[in-house]
């Protein structure tokens, strides 16, 4: 019977052409392990793309090799096909032209005519044979990547990478191992598995960067005598380890510093910090020449100071412009929710209507900032104490 490492490689064999996809959240682990597991194909001589929903904010991981080959949306999934039976009659020329929202094609017989009944039209099967997702819990989370053409996804085998527990399981093939503090270290131990001699220096930069964007650059508590190993023996492998430290973490802004001072100001915690939050009015955002874009990496501060906290919220005010509105300037006030993998961002505040992935979840409030702020903790803590923490 053949492991789970074969049947992957199994099915990579037998497609000509492979898309590599991941969330539409663009975590660090999601994107560089794609691009590894994207680089390797390529050297496997396959035909392979790898594609996600856009992100606005997306820059941050545009250092590393391959990033320019993402693609936004899937093109060109399937074929229109128009066929003409020559049977009884031959061509003798092929024209088309443009008419208004009409495209004619022009065919001349080389004797006798054709009917109606010499024509059909067909689709042809889809642009890839094997789709893998990478470091994404459900189809759902891949956004329009995965709205846009259900169908391709159901029809088309897939297999499914991750380490997180909320995954659900949704390929043909799940490698998904809770015990990885990253996706990026399943994927080494997968491509070391076939050949270590075509990891180069690309490939376990991306890898290397999974692993150090997911762990906090190892600080967190998850972090295992495995995972250690498996980051040297990517150095030894050419990963770039100290570009990736500086792209990630010593590129901060003096104005996102700034935003972390005010958000540590008002930090407030419950249930042993268990849970903690902290809010933002717009004036903040105008004040440190900062944006709504920053407060992720605001987050990523607060898991590797705080590493108690199981739950993490961010409530602050954003402000809709007077020329989009037509009037006068409009506040709303906004929640970004962190969870640890055990607990369901989403889950804690459905009643909000929130999007998102089940570890960060946003939603909008209509209401002022500390009637909103007092609503979505009372409602956070309540369900807290229902789990066991």
């Amino acid at each position: 019977m053949l492991t789970q490492e074969q049947q992957i490689f199994e099915q990579i064999k037998k497609a000509d052409n492979i898309l590599v996809t991941f969330k539409s959240a663009w975590s660090g682990d999601a994107v560089a392990s794609s691009l590894a597991l994207f680089l390797f194909l390529k050297k496997l001589g396959k035909n392979v793309e790898i594609a996600a929903e856009k992100l606005d904010s997306d820059k941050l991981y545009s250092f590393l090799p391959g990033y320019s080959e993402i693609k936004y949306e899937l093109a060109n999934l399937r074929k229109f096909i128009i066929s003409l039976d020559i049977t009884s009659t031959k061509v003798s020329q092929i024209k088309y032209q443009r008419e208004e929202n009409k495209l004619n094609f022009i065919i001349s017989p080389k004797n006798g005519w054709f009917t109606e009944d010499d024509i059909t039209t067909d689709t042809s099967g889809f642009k890839y044979g094997l789709i893998i997702a990478v470091g994404t819990p459900d189809l759902e989370s891949l956004g329009r990547i995965y709205d846009n053409d259900t169908e391709f996804f159901y029809q088309t085998p897939l297999i499914n990478l991750d380490h997180n527990s909320t995954n659900e399981g949704f390929g043909q093939i799940n490698f998904i191992e809770l015990t990885a503090v990253a996706t990026a270290e399943i994927i080494f131990s997968l491509l070391d598995s076939y050949s270590r001699d075509l990891i180069d220096e690309d490939i376990a930069t991306c890898l290397l960067a999974g692993m150090i964007a997911e762990t906090k650059s190892f600080k967190t508590n998850n972090v295992t005598p495995r995972a250690l190993l498996t980051a040297s023996q990517l150095m030894s492998l050419g990963a770039r380890r100290e570009e990736i430290v500086n792209h990630l973490y010593r590129s901060k802004s003096l104005n996102v510093l700034k935003l972390w001072g005010r958000v540590l100001t008002r930090l407030t915690g419950s249930l042993e910090n268990k849970l903690i939050w902290s809010t933002l009015s717009v004036s903040d955002f105008l004040k440190t020449n900062s944006t709504e874009k920053d407060l992720t990496d605001v987050i990523d501060e607060l898991i590797v100071s705080i590493p108690q906290a199981k739950v993490i919220a961010i409530i602050y005010e954003s402000e809709t412009p007077a020329e989009i509105t037509g009037q006068t300037p409009v506040s709303t006030t906004n929640l970004l929710l962190y969870a640890i993998r055990n607990i369901n961002a989403l889950g804690l505040i459905k009643e909000l209507n929130p999007s998102g992935a089940k570890n960060l979840a946003k939603a909008v409030i209509q209401a002022p900032l500390l009637e909103a702020e007092k609503a979505i903790i009372t409602m956070i803590q309540d369900k807290l104490n229902k789990l066991s923490l």
